[in-house]
C-alpha cells in the first residue's frame, strides 16, 4: 500500500482529490495550515496541521512516504499582483527544500500542481500545447514556472521522479466565490447575494474550465502513469468567454427568479485575453478522458450553491 501525502490538501482541489485518491487504497496524510474539518467523510485519512512553507513536519514523515502530491501555494493570481515578492518568498524556498529532501528520501513519485492558465502567457497558437512557449505575465505563473524549473531541475540531477501538471480553470461544488480564483464561482455567488459582478472587456477573458472532479482525475493519472520528468496539460480543448459563461447561467438564475447584474470595464493588461488548453499528451500517457460536460458541471455546481449559500 503506497502512502501519500497531499501537501496543503484541506483546500477545494484538495478535498476533491481526497474523494477519489481514497478509494485507490492509498495510505493518505494531508499535511496543511487549516485544522482537519469538522464535518469530514475521510475517516481514513491522516491529518497533520503544519505550516509547509516553514518546513514544519516535512523532514519528520518523509522517510516514511512513497508518494507527494504539492498543492499547496499561500497566494492566487490576483493576489500575486499585489506583493509579487510574498508570492516568490512565501513558494519558492519551501518547494525547492522539499524537492531537495525528497530526491534523498527516495520518494517513488511526486506530482507538482502547477498552473495551466497562467504559465505560458499570451498564446502564440491554440489550443496551448505543453511545447508552447513559456513566457507568464503574472507574478503568480513567474513562481508556478520557477518551481517547475527546479523540480525538473532535481529530476535531472538527482533523478527525483517529479510530474509537473498544468490545471486549466476549475470549477465545481465546494468551489468558494469571491476568493480573487475562479470566475464562475464568483459569477454564481454574486447572482445568488444579488451583488455586481464585473467583466474586464466587452466578453471578458477566454478560459478552459474544467470540472474538478475531471481535474483531480487528470492528477491521479499523472500520479499512477505519467512519466518522470515530463508537463503534462490538464483541460477540455474547449474555451469559454466570461460573457459566454453568464448567458449559460441565465436559466439557472431564471429558475430561481434571479437576475443577473454586471457590468462592462475596460480590459486589464495582465489579463491573458485566451488560454485553451491541448490535453492529448496526458491522454495518450494515461488514458485519462475528462468526462463532464460544461452544462452537466455548470448545473452540480449551481445546485450545491443553492443548497449551501
Amino acid at each position: 500500500m503506497n502512502r501519500c501525502c497531499i501537501i496543503g490538501g484541506s483546500g477545494f482541489i484538495g478535498q476533491h482529490l481526497l474523494r477519489q485518491l481514497v478509494p485507490t487504497g492509498r495510505d493518505v496524510i494531508v499535511l496543511d495550515r487549516c485544522p482537519k474539518p469538522l464535518v469530514s467523510p475521510f475517516e481514513k485519512v491522516t491529518y497533520l496541521q503544519a505550516d509547509y512553507a516553514a518546513g514544519l513536519d516535512i523532514d519528520r514523515i518523509l522517510p516514511d512516504l512513497d508518494e507527494i502530491i504539492l498543492l499547496a501555494h499561500t497566494t492566487t493570481p490576483k493576489a500575486s499582483f499585489d506583493d509579487p515578492l510574498t508570492d516568490l518568498s512565501s513558494n519558492v524556498p519551501a518547494a525547492v527544500r522539499l524537492f531537495g529532501i525528497a530526491a534523498d528520501a527516495g520518494i517513488k513519485k511526486i506530482i507538482f500542481v502547477s498552473s495551466g492558465g497562467t504559465v505560458y502567457g499570451k498564446a502564440t497558437d491554440l489550443p496551448i500545447s505543453e511545447s508552447h512557449s513559456t513566457n507568464p505575465i503574472s507574478p503568480y505563473g513567474i513562481t508556478k514556472l520557477t518551481i517547475e524549473k527546479y523540480a525538473l531541475m532535481y529530476h535531472a540531477l538527482k533523478s527525483l521522479p517529479v510530474v509537473c501538471v498544468r490545471p486549466g480553470n476549475a470549477y465545481g461544488e465546494g468551489q468558494r466565490p469571491f476568493s480573487g480564483q475562479g470566475f464562475i464561482a464568483t459569477a454564481m455567488g454574486s447572482i445568488l447575494q444579488r451583488k455586481e459582478l464585473s467583466v474586464y472587456g466587452e466578453t471578458g477573458t477566454v478560459r478552459d474550465y474544467i470540472h474538478i472532479s475531471d481535474l483531480v482525475a487528470g492528477i491521479i493519472a499523472a500520479l499512477e502513469d505519467g512519466i518522470p520528468g515530463e508537463c503534462y496539460n490538464i483541460g477540455t480543448g474547449i474555451g469559454h468567454n466570461n460573457k459566454q459563461i453568464l448567458d449559460r447561467l441565465g436559466p439557472l438564475a431564471a429558475s430561481s427568479t434571479l437576475d443577473i447584474l454586471y457590468q462592462t470595464l475596460p480590459d486589464r493588461s495582465f489579463d491573458v485575453p485566451v488560454n485553451i488548453l491541448d490535453s492529448s499528451k496526458l491522454r495518450k500517457h494515461t488514458g485519462w478522458q475528462p468526462t463532464i460536460g460544461f452544462e452537466a458541471g455548470l448545473q452540480r455546481m449551481w445546485d450545491w450553491f443553492l443548497e449551501t449559500l
